[in-house]
């Protein structure tokens, strides 16, 4: 079992590779990789692993960046200190999302997970079988909670106008207040809320489908224009993602 690490903590990385060669002393770790950037490099230079194991916020960015629109189909279990990328996980070939500290049991069962696929015939039943456990239904957040002096109060989705990045990110509902959010970075957002409700538009802006008023062509991509009462806000869409914001629009 030849098996990849990205993990950008060393001792993390350390203790990880130990609890893997007690659980299988016959794997093979072949590098531990520290970021997005080298993760890519190493995977575009090297035959694909058995398995990757990898952390999910690395130094310069989040792993799943490495694996989007790739051609890297070898399972892989996300590990991970925060629950909020469990939905974007399944999306790609994961077969397990271990949170950390990473529990020798769970790992132990995550790994004998991998086994029983790759005891499947071929390649292709591989990528079935992994197919198929990534078939469950999905659970968007349906509410989400803002901190509010000494209490959290509930903002249900379908309130939410958008979610910004300023320096805390904060969710703005549709009566035009301005709340602020339990949540640290918009990706952890991004990952928990519907996408056929919501378009990450910029890193600034995680918009719902109800306050688009209109969009317009501009010389660097789109310009949209929201609904009252934030009819002042246009937000640029570069070229590269109009043609998948207006698909998700229609």
């Amino acid at each position: 079992m030849k098996i990849l690490l990205i993990e950008d903590e060393p001792l993390v990385a350390k203790d990880l590779k130990s609890l893997i060669m007690k659980l299988e002393p016959a794997a093979q770790v072949l590098e531990v990789l520290t970021s997005v950037t080298g993760a890519r490099r190493w995977l575009s230079e090297n035959e694909l692993p058995d398995l990757i194991l990898s952390d999910i916020q690395l130094s310069d960015g989040v792993s799943f960046e490495i694996f989007e629109n790739s051609e890297i189909n070898c399972p892989i279990i996300f590990t991970t200190a925060y629950d909020a990328f469990a939905i974007r996980a399944f999306k790609l070939n994961s077969i397990d999302y271990l949170l950390k500290p990473i529990d020798e049991n769970e790992l132990q069962k995550a790994l004998a997970k991998f086994k029983v696929l790759l005891r499947a015939n071929g390649n292709d039943s591989l990528q079935e079988l992994i197919r198929h456990l990534n078939k469950q239904p999905q659970k968007y957040k349906e509410r989400f909670l803002s901190p509010q002096r000494n209490s959290l109060v509930p903002v249900v989705v379908n309130e939410i106008a958008f979610f910004n990045k300023e320096e805390l990110i904060f969710i703005n509902n549709l009566k035009g207040e301005k709340l602020l959010s339990e949540h640290a970075t918009l990706d952890e957002l991004e990952a928990l809320v519907d996408p056929a409700l919501f378009f990450r538009v910029n890193r600034q802006f995680l918009v719902h489908i109800q306050v688009v008023a209109r969009i317009k062509t501009t010389h660097k991509g789109l310009s949209i224009q929201l609904k009252p009462p934030f009819s002042l806000i246009e937000l640029d869409l570069s070229r590269e993602k109009a043609s998948a914001f207006k698909k998700w629009l229609g």
